[in-house]
């Protein structure tokens, strides 16, 4: 017996071995507050981009120190504590922690829970019989009514604001309405991308601000290549608008008439003509 349980073991290492040397990358999340139901729609929602799954710390850290082709793998095993779920994926990481922030999908509150919004109770029926309820639903402000065989909660009522700690008579009450208040996500500890590990604190990213970085790293680009005169594909269409500009008004400077120019040659001729008579006269 227990030299099958051995065998187990090791076709289990060899499994999630197999998994660390076929994918790129591979990403801990700590599993303490997500639940089963939320778990697998996370796992729907990441099909296409990783493969999730859970594994107990000591089998991948076997599979680890077997993995001798990947480069500082071993690094990876200081951040094996809790419960863990691993991501195996080919994704750049910042790309993944991206796809878990837009892949967080909403869940019934437990006590202790932060409202990821302002939760609001519609008025209607609850579809529940009377009974103990009503007093629960009273305990969180909601004014109730039977009506049908069925209570009803008589009008909208806010129970929680944005950012509350919802306790546990509320997070009952909840559950029993099936209002869903907070947000369920999977935040990676650490994550192995071909010889390097990056932390929780490496992996964040602030999307709008690295947008406006990237933006200004650009402009000054652009300015710079113009002012150098290196002509790019980004810039060519303007250093031919701006030689062009400078070349005109050289030619205008200097009188030098040209299709472009004579125009404008004739009508600064007339203006200084004019300027020149007024003060001939004045003169006089």
């Amino acid at each position: 017996m227990s030299r099958q349980i051995a065998l187990e073991k090791t076709q289990k290492v060899e499994e999630v071995k197999n998994l660390l040397q076929k994918y790129r990358a591979v990403g801990v999340a700590g599993l303490e507050k997500v639940r089963g139901a939320q778990l697998q729609e996370l796992k729907r929602k990441l099909e296409n981009d990783a493969y999730l799954r859970v594994i107990k710390n000591t089998l991948i850290r076997r599979a680890i120190a077997q993995c001798n082709e990947k480069p500082e793998l071993e690094r990876l095993v200081e951040h094996l504590s809790g419960s863990n779920i691993y991501l195996f994926t080919d994704l750049n990481p910042f790309k993944l922690v991206l796809l878990l922030d837009k892949s967080r999908v909403m869940a019934t509150a437990r006590a202790g829970d932060i409202a990821v919004e302002d939760v609001v109770v519609s008025a209607g029926n609850t579809g529940l019989p009377p009974g103990p309820i009503i007093s629960l639903l009273g305990g969180v402000g909601l004014r109730t009514r039977i009506e049908a065989g069925s209570v009803w909660v008589s009008r909208d009522a806010l129970v929680a604001k944005k950012g509350d700690v919802i306790d546990t008579r509320l997070a009952g009450v909840l559950s029993k309405l099936g209002i869903k208040a907070v947000e369920i996500e999977l935040s990676l500890k650490a994550m192995y991308d071909d010889g390097l590990i990056m932390t929780e604190d490496q992996l964040q990213l602030d999307l709008e601000e690295t947008q406006r970085k990237l933006g200004e790293a650009y402009l000054s680009a652009l300015n710079l290549s113009i002012n150098a005169a290196c002509p790019l594909p980004e810039n060519i269409v303007l250093l031919l608008r701006k030689a062009r500009q400078e070349a005109y008004s050289l030619a205008l400077s200097e009188a030098i008439p040209n299709s472009e120019t004579i125009v404008d040659l004739i009508r600064k001729a007339h203006v200084e003509v004019s300027s020149l008579h007024m003060r001939l006269k004045k003169s006089d």
